[in-house]
């Protein structure tokens, strides 16, 4: 049986005579990369005898949902994964700093962020809440992940279902306390209602990068259009509601958004929020328009905003010095597979093309 969701996961364990505390073990298990044999108990004293002969299989299923096919280390701890799906398809994954771990839950994106290599290619496919998990579980075959940030590839609220259910798994049997469980989203008006009523509430990335609404329908084309005052509004009554700050994303393009005007517009929306102001300087992308600021440029204005009391944070854009932006590993792994189909087969013997 091919898994896709957890859905289809418990579905099959239920079918076995699994119940409940089964299935928990199950996807326990699985979620935090241990062997479906670890328990000081014997699987005989408690596990149906159906489940018991099925579980090989299943561990071997839940396994291959995912593949490694590149690992890219950074200088600074960090590592980019390129990881592969059962229909051939990829994503990417980030080994974080800290015990932490940025997945995917699109191949590609319908956003069309201008500066993003992902949204350049578009939405391809959904990936599964048994997909997403299973890039956890293959992180911590690597190293440990204490907090999973949902800023890979992909537009979150685009796969709401599919998100929600691997965050509810990831804040239960995977063992990831809620508040390191980040949702990162460009804003919808359908997570600003169904988070809210989750049994696992995550904390809530904003994709801000600007505070005039005609420059975010430019930069962000296919965005819900959230005014950035609403946006911010609507950010800061679920950051009440939950306790955790709403983390702001700005990507700082030169030029683009990094002006006098800008500053004062995020102290306007800012000051007195339960906030954070993430600016994370443009991460390079051969082919797009965008240039990024230099790292001074960049530390005075955190310094500016700090000043004028907004809780800012400079973040270096993980895999900067492995070419590695979000969708770079998986654009050159497109390419090199176009290439290999397309390229010709050459006779050992005639030493032409065949």
């Amino acid at each position: 049986m091919a898994y896709w969701s957890i859905s289809d996961i418990r579905t099959h364990l239920r079918a076995l005579g699994a119940n409940p505390k089964h299935e928990h073990r199950v996807l326990r298990l699985w979620s935090q990369a241990l062997p479906q044999t670890q328990g000081r108990r014997p699987l005989e004293s408690f596990m149906p005898a159906a489940v018991r002969e099925a579980l090989p299989d299943i561990e071997a299923q839940l396994k291959a949902l995912t593949t490694l096919r590149e690992q890219h280390p950074g200088e600074d701890g960090s590592a980019r994964l390129l990881v592969g799906l059962q229909d051939g398809q990829s994503v990417e994954s980030v080994l974080l700093p800290r015990d932490g771990l940025c997945v995917s839950t699109q191949v590609g994106c319908a956003v069309g962020c201008v500066f993003c290599m992902t949204g350049r290619e578009g939405l391809v496919r959904q990936v599964g809440s048994a997909e997403i998990v299973a890039q956890v579980a293959l992180a911590r075959t690597l190293r440990p992940v204490k907090k999973v940030v949902f800023m890979g590839m992909g537009e979150p609220s685009h796969n709401l279902d599919q998100v929600l259910e691997a965050i509810d798994l990831l804040g239960t049997a995977g063992n990831i306390a809620h508040k390191n469980l980040v949702f990162s989203t460009v804003g919808d008006e359908r997570v600003f209602e169904r988070l809210p009523q989750q049994l696992v509430k995550p904390a809530l990335a904003l994709s801000l990068h600007t505070t005039k609404a005609d420059l975010r329908a430019q930069l962000l084309p296919r965005a819900p259009r959230f005014d950035p005052q609403d946006l911010v509004e609507a950010g800061e009554r679920y950051a009440r509601a939950t306790g955790y700050p709403i983390q702001y994303q700005w990507t700082l393009i030169e030029g683009v958004n990094d002006g006098p005007e800008e500053l004062d517009g995020i102290v306007r929306l800012l000051k007195g929020k339960y906030a954070l102001m993430n600016m994370i300087p443009f991460n390079s992308v051969p082919g797009l328009p965008y240039q990024r600021p230099s790292w001074e440029r960049a530390a005075e204005i955190a310094r500016t905003l700090h000043r004028r009391g907004i809780l800012t944070k400079l973040r270096q854009s993980a895999g900067q010095d492995v070419d590695g932006g979000c969708g770079q590993l998986r654009a050159r792994d497109v390419v090199q597979r176009v290439r290999i189909v397309r390229s010709p087969v050459t006779s050992p013997l005639a030493g032409e093309a065949v």
